[in-house]
């Protein structure tokens, strides 16, 4: 595996949600049972991906099997170090409602990031990444975060969890209080089509100290579930 430069999160790492990505579809069991873009069958399986470190970028990264925990798989980089984790967890419940795209647009045209972003070259939703998902979550009155997203020419189960990602952490950042993502469970219950144009939304769903819970969904247009995360991110230190 090979996390390439474009999928970069913060500089010098890769993305987070598309890393996770990376590393679950290696470990298998995430893409819909028919493996078809726009299918309706559910993932038989669901996996979480704890980092534990930034992933890197360019460099060959192996996962293996866990030596004392069986069914969990590890992800190294060429010097042995632990990259991140990667567990089957059981079902959890889509807690974030769909918008429709008018008010997913009027959401995104106020985006934070477009003036204050900590990684603006990010993948996801950094505006200053030329050929990324631009997905730019804004928020709805009631806290959520909205963001129209068009989907690329090519759909990997990657591009699902990259897409998954932003919206949630966009829930809790805010001017000079960064947060990176530190784990997330995805379920993909089908892949978006290429062209398609989707909405994704966002929202805080607890958190203590510098760790914040999130959940964010991906629905097509017409209101249908295609998948949805929930995911930890951690502050990170200022001053």
């Amino acid at each position: 595996m090979i996390i390439e430069a474009r999928y970069n999160g913060p500089p010098g790492s890769g993305n987070g949600g598309w890393s996770a990505g990376v590393f679950a579809t290696a470990v298998g069991d995430v893409t819909p049972a028919d493996g078809n873009a726009g299918s309706a069958a559910a993932t038989p399986g669901t996996v979480e991906v704890t980092l534990r470190r930034p992933p890197p970028l360019g460099v060959p990264l192996r996962v293996l099997p866990s030596a004392d925990q069986p069914g969990r798989h590890e992800v190294h980089d060429p010097d042995g170090t632990l990259v991140a984790q990667v567990a089957p967890v059981a079902g959890f419940t889509p807690t974030v409602p769909a918008v429709d795209l008018a008010t997913a647009r009027a959401a995104s045209a106020d985006y934070p990031g477009f003036t204050g972003h900590p990684f603006p070259g990010c993948y996801v939703c950094g505006p200053e990444h030329p050929d990324g998902l631009r997905i730019f979550p804004g928020r709805l009155p009631d806290g959520r975060t909205a963001a129209p997203f068009r989907v690329p020419a090519e759909v990997r189960p990657e591009t699902v969890w990259a897409a998954l990602d932003c919206p949630g952490g966009w829930a809790v950042i805010g001017p000079g209080r960064p947060y990176v993502l530190g784990r997330i469970a995805v379920r993909v219950a089908a892949l978006p089509r290429p062209g398609d144009e989707c909405v994704v939304t966002g929202a805080a769903t607890g958190g203590e100290g510098r760790k914040a819970l999130v959940h964010s969904s991906l629905y097509a247009l017409d209101g249908t579930l295609l998948a949805y995360a929930r995911a930890t991110w951690i502050a990170l230190p200022t001053g």
